[in-house]
């Protein structure tokens, strides 16, 4: 399995790709990050964003998208802006067709580091022993985006067997009318 990782962000949007299956060794195959100038318009950074995620897509073809799901801070205008950068990333997936999975921030400390509120120097040391790499990929966005790809490959297989139970499940349940649920009177049925 190949992932890239995106860790969302307008000024540094941290990409990484890693190969590999749970329960054995993974391979980086590249980490960077996008950048943006600070005082370019809007519209500007997320072309750039967009154009430096398809050259990551078009060089490493991963066969899945795992980006950062946004949460909320204090900070609108933050949450504002890595929310503009992750969906262009899962713009970017979907154009070509690939799976997007969306991760937290404290379900890929947890994946990585054994700790959901693990800080950013135990996620980058984490990512660096578990790849086998001499040093933390700088900046911390870099590293990040290598969790998120580390966490995707290890919970892939669980979320992929729950999805298939769902859709099972789904496929056997009986068929229900439009806009009838079971168990709540209708109007003018009693």
């Amino acid at each position: 399995m190949k992932v890239l990782g995106v860790d969302p962000g307008l000024t540094r949007c941290g990409v990484g790709v890693v190969e590999g299956v749970a329960g054995r060794p993974l391979t980086m195959a590249g980490v960077g990050v996008v950048r943006t100038p600070a005082d370019a318009d809007i519209a500007d950074r997320l072309v750039l964003i967009e154009r430096g995620i398809e050259q990551w897509l078009d060089t490493h073809r991963p066969e899945y998208v795992a980006v950062e799901r946004v949460f909320s801070q204090h900070n609108v205008r933050t949450v504002m802006g890595t929310a503009q950068a992750s969906a262009v990333a899962m713009l970017c997936a979907a154009r070509r067709g690939l799976p997007v999975a969306l991760h937290t921030p404290s379900e890929v400390k947890a994946a990585v580091t054994g700790s959901g509120r693990a800080d950013k120097a135990q996620v980058g040391a984490m990512v660096t022993r578990l790849l086998r790499l001499d040093a933390p990929p700088k900046p911390a966005d870099a590293a990040d985006a290598l969790a998120l790809a580390i966490c995707h490959i290890w919970r892939a297989p669980a979320v992929n067997r729950l999805q298939q139970a769902h859709a099972a499940a789904r496929r056997a349940a009986p068929v229900r009318a439009s806009g009838i649920r079971r168990g709540t009177p209708q109007k003018g049925t009693r």
